[in-house]
């Protein structure tokens, strides 16, 4: 007999209680056996929230050991370095790694398999390729401007560099998989895996005399990062080649291209937009600030990942409901919001329950972080209040005005960076950062309105909702 939860609880609850659960729990019961869309996509989301949980500690706890290993000053130039190879492999994808979201349930759905094996060589062949030359690039540019550079820095960087195809790589198997609603092979390498090696390959490296510094911190990860995109790869390749199958393939570069750019420039915006303040601390002040706001950052992120896993479940399913009924997809998106916003709240209550003792964990000095949160957090439930917005913009092809927004996010978080860091320290770009997920939070609903007709907000009732869209 399959298992329910509302049956479970009428068996082993007392019958007021279970009565007033039932609602609750036959509602989660939908999630997890229904056979439909939505129940799929919750699945997922559900999965994928449970791979970000466990991230999320196995990230807090590694980035810990990593700040008491190498001390603050060598922790923040690691930080630093780190977190740009990470935007720059994004962003060398060039928005492959979410347009095969897009394409691949549409080509799949039609029987168009010429042109789904084509998508799915060219992806994986674009981003590395790109990721390379960008590599090259980014190399010269280090070694050229070696001297405006601080010298702790430019070793580093010149290593760091080396992770960047593989960075763009991953990612792009992270949007195969997640086009598959493969939950697990979508998330587990790049949120599990690899900062557990990062982890393991450091701790050896000390064992054996390594000193604890940066360079070794970046060694270890660029052995992490390869590691992992390698296994990631004949994975996520043998299981597509499984269900796909042989058979010949089309290839349109140039119409792929020209969809996939306005998606680069949204997610681009966002990914920049998630780390800039990071990136400007590092900028204005010394690799020990940079420490400091990173760890509260990284404590903060038990709050951002209950977005990034509703986003993660939802993405594809709003690229099929798009071509469907309209009501179906307002519905859909409408309750993807409570999906984000309700878990957010609470992750939010405990963080800042228990923010201080965390970040005293990093070390002495760290939890001088800890009144950021309390600003902090205000950003991240604003942007979880409307639910992912952006994915629906760019599923349902609206990704130009989606990108327009996000830049000028960008532009609004970056000039406040700028205005307030040397006058407020971490507080300015915690106060930056804030204003800035607000107005993306504002705009990303007000555009969904305007270009869908649908009011994403958790406090607007569903039938008001629909008399404004009207």
């Amino acid at each position: 007999m399959r298992f329910s939860a509302a049956m479970t609880a009428e068996r082993f609850l007392p019958a007021p209680l279970a009565l007033r659960l039932r609602p609750l729990l036959s509602r989660i019961d939908a999630i997890l056996f229904s056979a439909d869309e939505r129940g799929e996509a919750g699945r997922m989301s559900l999965i994928a929230f449970a791979i970000r949980i466990v991230s999320a500690v196995i990230a807090f706890v590694s980035q810990v050991l990593l700040a008491r290993w190498m001390g603050g000053f060598e922790y923040g130039i690691f930080v630093l370095v780190w977190v740009t190879m990470i935007i720059i492999g994004n962003l060398a994808c060039l928005g492959f790694h979410t347009s095969v979201i897009r394409f691949i349930p549409e080509y799949r759905e039609k029987g168009m398999l010429a042109e789904l094996r084509g998508m799915l060589l060219a992806s994986r062949l674009f981003s590395l390729i790109s990721a390379t030359l960008m590599a090259g690039l980014g190399a010269l540019g280090i070694w050229l401007c070696s001297d405006l550079i601080e010298s702790y820095y430019v070793i580093p960087f010149m290593l760091g560099v080396i992770c960047m195809p593989m960075i763009a790589l991953s990612d792009v198997l992270q949007g195969i998989s997640r086009a598959h609603s493969w939950a697990i092979s979508a998330l587990s390498p790049t949120y599990l895996t690899r900062p557990v090696l990062i982890l393991v390959f450091m701790a050896g490296a000390l064992l054996v005399g390594y000193p604890p510094t940066a360079t070794t911190a970046v060694f270890a990860a660029i052995l992490a990062t390869y590691a992992t995109t390698i296994v990631q790869l004949v994975s996520v390749t043998g299981r597509v080649d499984a269900k796909v199958g042989p058979g010949p393939r089309k290839t349109y570069l140039r119409s792929w291209f020209i969809v996939s750019v306005p998606i680069f420039l949204v997610e681009s915006f966002f990914f920049i937009l998630t780390n800039a303040d990071v990136l400007m601390v590092g900028a204005y002040m010394e690799p020990q600030d940079v420490a400091v706001y990173f760890a509260t950052v990284k404590t903060l992120a038990l709050v951002h990942f209950v977005y990034f896993a509703v986003k993660a479940g939802v993405a594809q399913r709003y690229a099929q409901f798009t071509h469907g009924d309209p009501d179906r997809l307002a519905d859909f998106a409408r309750e993807t919001v409570s999906w984000t916003f309700w878990p957010s709240v609470a992750m939010a209550l405990a963080v800042l329950a228990l923010g201080k003792p965390m970040l005293m964990l990093f070390g002495p000095g760290f939890d001088t972080g800890y009144p950021l949160l309390f600003l902090l957090t205000l950003g991240v439930v604003a942007r979880a209040a409307v639910g992912p917005c952006e994915s629906l913009l760019t599923m349902s092809g609206n990704q130009n005005i989606c990108a327009l927004v996000y830049a000028l996010t960008l532009a609004i978080n970056i000039g406040l960076n700028v205005l307030f860091i040397p006058h407020f320290g971490l507080w300015g770009a915690a106060i930056a950062t804030t204003v800035a997920m607000a107005f993306e939070a504002s705009a990303l609903s007000f555009t969904v309105w305007r270009k869908l007709g649908i009011v994403m907000a958790i406090f607007m009732p569903a039938t008001q909702a629909r008399e404004e869209a009207l």
